[in-house]
C-alpha cells in the first residue's frame, strides 16, 4: 500500500462515490464533494451497500468525509480526481476552480470517458499537473484505469498517477496519445455501431446480436485480447478475413439513424423499458445483478 494522502473526488454520483471506495478501503482519506445535498447525504449508505454485495466490512466510513464546499473538499488534497457529468463546459469550469484552489503540487484529473483531456485543460495554468483517469463502472469491480496524458503533462505526474492506482489494486494503462474515447470506449463503440448496422439492416435481431457476442468471442475477451488473437490465428490468416469482410463493414460516419430514431421515439433503453431490447423494472435489474455478480466473482 501506498503512504496514505488526501484524496479529493469532485462528484457523489455513480462513479464518484465508487472511487471514494476504492481510496478509502485502500486506507487513504477521501473528501468527496458534491453540489446536491442528497448525492451528499446518501454517500456512506451507497458504499455500505456496495461492501454489503462484496461480502466485506465497512471499516474505512472514518476517512470518508462528505463536503458542501469545494475549497474544503481538495484544501490539501495530493490527489483531485473530477467525476462530473461528461459536459466539456461542466468539466472546464470545475477544472479552471481546482487550478486556484488545490495545492500547488497536486495531480488534477478527469475521469472522463472520451472527451480529450487538452480540452479539458485548455489555457489553464500548471498544466504538467492535469491528466485523465478513465475509470470503469463500477470502479471498485473493473480494474482498467486508463491514465492519459496532455503534450502538457509531465512525465512525473503520469508516473505518479500510475504508481498510486498500482498501488490500490488497479490495472493502470498509460494512453500515450490524447484522443477521443482514448482507447477503451474507441474499441467499445466501433463493436457498437456495427452491432447496430446489423439490426438496422435487418441481418438479425438485438437479442441474436448481443447472443452472438455473449456465447462465442465475448466468453474469451477477458483472457484474449483482439491483437493476441490475431497473432493466435496468424496475421496471414487476420489479412485474408479482413481483406474479405472489412468493405462490408459500416462506415457511418456519425450516429447510426436507427439510433437516432430510437432517441427520437423516447425508446432509451431501461430507463423507459424500450430500447433496442424490451425492459421491465425486474429484467433490468436482474441484468445488472447478473453483471454485478459476474465482476464480483470474476478473479483475472
Amino acid at each position: 500500500m501506498s503512504t496514505p494522502q488526501t484524496i479529493a473526488v469532485i462528484g457523489a454520483g455513480l462513479m464518484g462515490h465508487g472511487l471514494a471506495q476504492v481510496f478509502g478501503s485502500a486506507g487513504h482519506p477521501v473528501r468527496v464533494y458534491d453540489a446536491q445535498p442528497a448525492a451528499l447525504a446518501s454517500l456512506h449508505e451507497r458504499i455500505a451497500a456496495n461492501l454489503e454485495s462484496l461480502g466485506r466490512p465497512d471499516d474505512f466510513r472514518h476517512l470518508v468525509s462528505a463536503h458542501g464546499e469545494i475549497a474544503d473538499a481538495v484544501a490539501g488534497a495530493g490527489v483531485v480526481l473530477e467525476a462530473a457529468p461528461e459536459k466539456l463546459a461542466l468539466k472546464q469550469q470545475i477544472f479552471a476552480r481546482l487550478v486556484e484552489l488545490a495545492a500547488p503540487e497536486a495531480l488534477l484529473a478527469s475521469n472522463t470517458s472520451v472527451i480529450p483531456i487538452s480540452e479539458i485543460a485548455a489555457g489553464l495554468p500548471t498544466a504538467g499537473r492535469i491528466l485523465g483517469t478513465h475509470w470503469w463502472n463500477p470502479p471498485f469491480l473493473v480494474p482498467l484505469v486508463e491514465v492519459v496524458g496532455t503534450a502538457q503533462t509531465s512525465p512525473a505526474t503520469i508516473e505518479a498517477m500510475l504508481a498510486l492506482l498500482t498501488a490500490v489494486g488497479k490495472t493502470p494503462v498509460h494512453v500515450k496519445k490524447d484522443v477521443p474515447g482514448f482507447v477503451g470506449n474507441r474499441l467499445q463503440h466501433a463493436l457498437w455501431r456495427e452491432a447496430i448496422a446489423i439490426v438496422a439492416a435487418g441481418i438479425a435481431d438485438a437479442e441474436t446480436v448481443d447472443t452472438v457476442v455473449k456465447a462465442s468471442f465475448g466468453r474469451r475477451l477477458a483472457v484474449l485480447g483482439p491483437l493476441e488473437n490475431a497473432d493466435l490465428v496468424g496475421t496471414d490468416l487476420t489479412l485474408d478475413i479482413h481483406n474479405a469482410v472489412l468493405s462490408h463493414l459500416d462506415r457511418t460516419p456519425g450516429p447510426s439513424p436507427y439510433l437516432e430514431a430510437l432517441v427520437a421515439e423516447g425508446r432509451l433503453g431501461m430507463k423507459s423499458g424500450q430500447g433496442f431490447r424490451a425492459w421491465t423494472g425486474e429484467t433490468a435489474a436482474a441484468l445488472r445483478r447478473r453483471v454485478f455478480d459476474y465482476l464480483k466473482a470474476y478473479k483475472g
